[in-house]
């Protein structure tokens, strides 16, 4: 199945930050060194993820790159590198090395996890804390929610490089301990916290956690799916588009009747196409095209069809800068078709389709993948969101105070929009972050 997806994984890739793979910490877990075979099949990965590359990448210039040149570069650093970690950052940073937000690596599957107690997201051009994890290092540290994150690991914080920090310290060298420079709401001296992380167990084997996965996954879909209803307007929290198409038409039943809905796509990191074209077809009364996608050869656009009982009602949608690929598509297909309003923050610009590649090595199970980008995604104006997002029509930003208060700036304004009336204060009250065990979701209070 083609997806909309946005890994938003922690992680400072060597070259991005211009560092040298022989600065992996002594934090980091997993640095026994390797022994020949396993060099041996870390060069297999290589190559076999260049000829899968080579074969399926959306642009046969590959973004003006050389891909024997670079890869055979690559080849020459594994020879070099002490630790499996280190091998996985090289093969990593191949593919980032593309700029693109849907090419990258996926290391063999791993039961080990880590849980750092915090998570963040860019608010602005600012990190900041959303949660701590309650009794974990990072409470009893000091960090709270509302600070804001300068640097992790000496390196600064910025929109750009964020996700490639979760992907490193989260998929590719996971860290016994972060250090972090971090400044209180209306502070202004920066403080130091060396924050020890905790490691555990997944039941089955999985690619490395992602430390802005925020959705502990018991429940289903429905449960993920969070509403409110104030007064007339019905609020609706999708966290995800990565959910059975058919389960749209049950998760509409909830707002068919309402005259007013926000959607709020806030860390809704994307999903599936057929569930993006299926919710089109409940909020749009017309058959529409969503999207053309320009690959290396033609390929059926985006479409979506009237599903008989469209919703008509106003229509507000709440993006962020982790709101990215099927929900970017959604929030700027509602503007450019004048079904409603966009209020938040610009979102990811992390807008492409892939498909996801799977390699085993020869006669053992190991395994490894990639997401391998097989289209650009061209919106009906004749342009594309990738590294651009989509700019909200009122763009709310809530401050280091509204974190720390627990005020929710943005879902007030889109209320009053709408004509009800609630405070940031008590609209930050409908829905809160709730931890169980090394997992945070957010629920309705």
């Amino acid at each position: 199945m083609n997806i909309l997806h946005y890994l938003a994984v922690r992680g400072s890739i060597c070259l991005v930050f211009g560092l040298s793979i022989t600065l992996f910490s002594s934090n980091a877990i997993g640095q026994q060194k390797i022994a020949s075979i396993e060099r041996e099949r870390l060069v297999t990965m290589l190559q076999t993820l260049q000829g899968a590359i080579k074969r399926d990448y959306y642009d046969p210039a590959f973004h003006g790159i050389d891909l024997d040149v670079r890869f055979g570069l690559a080849k020459e650093r594994l020879k070099q590198v002490q630790t499996l970690g280190q091998g996985f950052a090289v093969i990593a940073q191949v593919l980032l090395d593309f700029n693109d937000s849907h090419l990258f690596f996926q290391p063999p599957l791993t039961n080990l996890d880590v849980d750092y107690g915090w998570r963040d997201r860019m608010i602005g051009d600012k990190c900041f804390v959303l949660t701590v994890k309650p009794k974990s290092d990072a409470e009893k540290k000091g960090l709270k929610v509302g600070d804001q994150i300068l640097t992790i690991e000496g390196h600064p914080v910025n929109r750009t490089d964020l996700w490639k920090m979760n992907y490193y310290y989260n998929t590719l060298n996971k860290q016994k301990a972060l250090r972090l420079s971090v400044l209180s709401p209306g502070g202004t001296q920066p403080r130091d916290l060396q924050i020890e992380s905790k490691l555990f167990t997944n039941r089955g084997a999985r690619a490395g956690g992602q430390l802005s996965e925020l959705y502990y996954s018991s429940g289903t879909e429905f449960d993920l799916n969070l509403f409110a209803n104030i007064g007339s307007v019905t609020i609706w929290k999708m966290p995800s588009f990565g959910l059975n198409p058919n389960s749209i038409d049950s998760l509409m039943d909830r707002v068919k009747s309402s005259t007013s809905v926000i959607l709020d796509l806030r860390g809704n990191g994307g999903g599936y196409v057929l569930a993006l074209e299926r919710l089109a077809g409940f909020m749009f009364d017309k058959e529409l095209t969503i999207a053309e996608l320009k690959g290396r050869k033609k390929m059926d656009p985006q479409k979506s069809k009237p599903s008989g009982s469209t919703f008509t009602g106003r229509l507000v949608v709440l993006t962020d800068a982790d709101s990215a690929s099927a929900s970017e598509i959604f929030a700027r297909l509602v503007q450019l078709e004048g079904r409603g309003k966009v209020v938040g923050d610009v979102s990811a610009g992390s807008v492409m389709q892939s498909v996801d590649f799977t390699g085993t090595m020869s006669n053992d199970s190991i395994a490894y993948g990639a997401s391998i980008t097989n289209a650009d995604v061209i919106m009906s104006d004749g342009k594309s969101l990738e590294k651009v997002g989509v700019i909200p029509d009122e763009r709310v930003i809530p401050t280091a105070e509204d974190l720390a208060n627990g005020h929710d700036p943005v879902l007030a304004r889109a209320i009053q929009m709408l004509g009800g009336s609630i405070s940031p204060e008590d609209a930050g009250k409908l829905f809160v972050y709730e931890w169980k065990d090394e997992k945070v979701r957010m629920v309705k209070k």
